[in-house]
């Protein structure tokens, strides 16, 4: 794709010979010599980067080429690391605050000085482009022709059905009967079947049909060398036994957890594991107590799976490929909607691919992905046929199943391969969220403005490209549909790194492994550490000063200085116990830095003004702020600890897009009306008391009109606030203890744009829903009303939420809630959380809820404290009455928590 700086398959040769045509400008005009030179250098770098980029589509490449190809590359990086690091050192002796390549190259050029020791630089350049072009021309390399194919556009729309799934009903009602029997004694159940069959999306649907039923649920995965500690710290969190921040021994976190499960009905998926040693520490948390606990465990091995099931074995579900009937549903319905929309002549050809893909769901996910781009043109399916192997009919194995992902992968286009190549920095089962990734890909210069498009939306569209395509799995979504969090298939995972080392794109160093074999260069680096003490790789064996990105998972105390990767792009550093930070002010090419999940609080140095490119600042527990940050000309993202404040004028960060931890407790007036200066922003989150300040604070926010995001995480009543009519998703904290509105606000109605909406309310009146049911584009809104209410809280029929799907209210009784006919038209989930104590079942509600036409699903949280079974039993039956009259049959998930209703004991 024109444009895109840095590639895997061009490495940095668009960057390089755009600083090249700088070096040709007006002023270089006058050192005719060495603009000769240049213009030469430059010459021959165009005409090699044009043969990078056919390399960059072929197949297979003899051994002489691919290690000239190999070398031009890293020389392209070599060039661009030289032409940078001469204008950075020349640039600081100079006193003027002129920002940008272009800007500082022109006024350098007029120092005599200055000229001589850049005709120095260019001489030393000149040399490595001649030497590799006489290497290509001694060895009378043979260059051959690629074959490219173009996107169909068509494409982006597609993701909503991939989203269906196919032939799992019946190993989903198998599931369930192994699972769901009068039986209440503890039981493991196994999935087994090898990569890309379905495990994972087989126990995900019934984890989401069945986790009402259970008071503590989970769902982990393992991977293949899994962090046992780390994986016990996921559990305790996502079963509501407090992790703690200290680093304890594995059997403490196993007493605590199985003295915390002891009498619990509990339900844990345990996802894709390798061998059974893992296991026998893994099911040391789960007591067998008699309360019909379950677990189910995912692996690609039978011995795993049965080691694991409850005796007898037969409690070991074997996974088998789709049927004929349901290869052709998914594959149709993922191309063309159905099979009846397939054209005639692209038929006969799709029953032959179907017949290569085996039956195997990733398989037809992944070619049917691929066909989408190429559009209706039978030569390219045909090619895609051919390409799939010549066993006519043959069963599909592993290396089958790696062919047809490697034909996704070689069917992308040069930016779509870098990006994907990218995500292989992070490790196994990593949820990667996709804001991070985005910002690393523009920090790395994947991505660039075309025709002053705006990079974060070309970089979103990229991402969705790879969703699209099923390359990556969407994990979360926002309230709008789209992906925010992803994860990638381990096939496709492994695909990606052996790409990786094909194309010399990064290194990931396991801190467990000594590879230490030879010293070479590495552009990118991700270590995996989890406490080891090997260190042989990172001393000595990799040029550390040619890392662009790094990534760092896991604790040790062998990180060299971080001034040893002196051309670092990225700094990622996760679960880090203590990490130095002395140095990172020298690292003047750094655009991005993200340290989360640390011990200790990061110490920053205090003088950051060298990071003159920096686009992004995440450190969420950093002891203090930088004074010069605001300084920063290129800070977009901005995000530190909630309870910080920030230095003193805030406002001359222009291009700031997103704000985390504006505390009002804390920051200054200046700062509260510097707010209003950051024109920009887009996402913004408040922490502290909403007690100072007031009238400013809203002043300031109703200047921010390119405002979307506003997350609230204050204490007390903010009947105060008046943000802008831009915002589409407007969230408060959910905590007990946080904020709240006495009554829905007026200036709520002016929000025409606003998507999703979550808020706390103290009283909830009819013209209050009126106020809400009136915003236009409204899809989620969830609601929590705090005190009791005697009044009927009635949704009418007369055009209130046109276009509500998802609602979500924590009332005191659903009696009071009734929805007249035509209400909610759109409504396809409701979720309810109400109290149980002294509830009558004679007019009990909600009323209405045969009213809802579209209504699909309908969950209810039941709280109890100091009540009877009898009135839970009550309780229970007169909800299910209420949402059986409902034509539909709406699917019914109940659950019941043990906690205090609005007193602020929890939600």
């Amino acid at each position: 794709m024109a444009g895109i700086m840095i590639s895997a398959s061009t490495g940095a040769m668009n960057s390089l010979l755009g600083k090249l045509a700088t070096l040709m400008g007006e002023e270089f005009a006058k050192l005719k010599n060495l603009r000769k030179e240049v213009k030469f250098i430059r010459d021959e770098l165009g005409s090699m980067k044009d043969t990078l980029e056919v390399l960059g589509d072929v197949d297979k490449l003899d051994p002489q080429t691919k290690s000239w190809r190999d070398t031009l590359r890293e020389m392209s990086y070599d060039i661009e690391d030289i032409i940078d690091d001469f204008m950075h050192h020349i640039g600081k002796k100079s006193e003027s605050q002129e920002h940008g390549f272009a800007k500082k190259t022109v006024r350098l050029l007029k120092k005599l000085r200055v000229r001589h020791q850049i005709a120095g630089r260019i001489k030393e350049i000149k040399a490595l482009v001649l030497e590799i072009s006489v290497r290509r021309q001694r060895y009378k390399l043979d260059i051959p022709q690629s074959r490219t194919v173009e996107i169909d556009p068509r494409v982006a729309v597609l993701y909503e059905n991939a989203a269906n799934l196919v032939g799992v009903e019946g190993p989903v009602e198998e599931l369930e009967s192994l699972l769901k029997d009068e039986n209440e004694e503890f039981k493991v159940v196994s999935i087994v079947g090898f990569g890309g069959l379905g495990k994972t999306t087989l126990a995900n649907v019934v984890y989401g049909k069945l986790k009402k039923s259970f008071s503590h649920c989970a769902f982990v995965p393992v991977s293949q060398k899994p962090d046992i500690t780390k994986l016990l710290h996921g559990l305790m969190s996502q079963l509501g036994c407090t992790p703690s921040s200290h680093h304890y021994e594995l059997n403490v976190l196993l007493d605590r957890l199985r003295e915390h499960l002891q009498n619990k009905r509990y339900f844990v998926i345990i996802d894709d594991i390798w061998d059974v040693s893992a296991w026998k520490v893994i099911k040391c948390a789960f007591p067998e107590n008699d309360l019909g606990s379950r677990v189910i465990v995912t692996t690609r091995s039978l011995e795993v799976a049965t080691a694991c099931c409850s005796l007898p074995h037969d409690y070991v579900l074997q996974m088998k490929t789709l049927s004929n009937e349901d290869s052709r549903r998914l594959f149709f319905g993922r191309i063309f909607g159905t099979e009846d929309a397939c054209p005639n002549q692209l038929r006969d050809v799709s029953v032959e691919i179907l017949k290569k893909c085996g039956g195997l769901p990733l398989a037809i996910i992944s070619i049917a992905g691929l066909l989408a781009s190429e559009g209706p043109n039978r030569e390219e399916w045909e090619h895609v046929r051919k390409s799939l192997g010549s066993m006519y009919g043959a069963k599909l194995t592993l290396d089958r199943m790696r062919e047809i992902l490697n034909l996704s992968y070689k069917d992308l286009p040069c930016h779509l391969k870098t990006c994907l190549l990218y995500v292989g920095m992070y490790p196994e089962d990593y949820t990667i969220k996709r804001s991070d990734l985005e910002r690393q890909w523009m920090a790395e210069g994947f991505v660039s403005k075309e025709n002053g498009q705006d990079m974060e939306k070309i970089a979103r569209n990229y991402f969705n490209e790879l969703v699209n395509r099923s390359l990556v799995q969407p994990v979360r979504f926002d309230g709008s549909g789209s992906v925010t969090e992803c994860k990638v298939h381990d096939m496709m995972l492994d695909l990606i790194l052996c790409k990786c080392a094909e194309e010399n794109f990064l290194t990931v160093v396991d801190g467990s492994q000594d590879n230490t074999t030879q010293k070479y260069k590495v552009r990118r680096l991700s270590i995996r550490l989890n406490g080891a003490a090997n260190a042989t790789l990172l001393q000595g064996k990799i040029s550390l000063s040619q890392v662009r990105s790094v990534m760092i998972f896991g604790w040790s105390n062998i990180i060299p200085p971080l001034s040893n990767f002196k051309f670092l792009r990225v700094l990622f550093v996760e679960d880090y116990r203590t990490i130095d930070l002395t140095g990172m002010s020298e690292l003047y090419q750094l655009r991005y830095i993200q340290i989360d999940g640390t011990r200790d609080y990061v110490h920053i140095p205090t003088q950051i003004g060298g990071l003159q490119q920096l686009e992004t600042f995440d450190i969420r527990r950093c002891a203090s702020v930088p004074s010069n940050v605001v300084h920063l000309p290129r800070l977009l993202h901005l995000r530190i600890e909630h309870d910080r404040g920030l230095p003193d004028g805030i406002g001359k960060m222009k291009y700031l897009r997103s704000l985390d931890g504006f505390n009002l407790s804390v920051n200054s007036l200046d700062n509260f009306i510097g707010l209003g200066e950051l024109t920009n922003i887009r996402d913004l989150t408040l922490t502290g008391n909403m007690v100072r300040h007031t009238d400013v604070l809203c002043s300031s926010l109703r200047k921010l009109c390119s405002l979307e995001f506003l997350y609230i995480c204050t204490d007390g009543c903010m009947d105060g606030l008046s943000p802008p009519c831009s915002l589409q998703i407007l969230a408060t904290s959910w905590l007990p203890w946080g904020c709240w509105f006495s009554r829905v606000p007026n200036w709520m109605r002016e929000l025409h744009n606003l998507r999703v909406l979550r808020f706390k309310v103290d009283e909830l009146l009819t013209e209050d829903v009126d106020i809400v049911g009136g915003l236009p584009s409204l899809t989620d809104l969830i609601l929590y009303v705090r005190r009791p209410r005697k009044e009927m809280i009635a949704i009418n029929g007369t055009g209130a939420f046109p276009v509500l799907k998802r609602f979500g209210l924590t009332i005191s009784s659903p009696s009071c809630l009734t929805f007249q006919s035509g209400a909610m038209p759109m409504l396809q989930g409701l979720y309810l959380t109400f109290g149980v104590k002294g509830w009558k079942q004679n007019g009990a509600g909600p009323a209405g809820i045969e009213h809802l036409p579209a209504l699909e699903e309908v969950s209810a949280e039941l709280l109890y404290n100091g009540t009877t079974e009898s009135e839970k039993c009550s309780a229970e039956s007169a909800f299910r009455n209420a949402v059986d009259r409902h034509p539909n049959n709406p699917r019914i998930a109940m659950k019941y928590r043990c906690q205090y209703l609005l007193t602020g004991i929890g939600l």
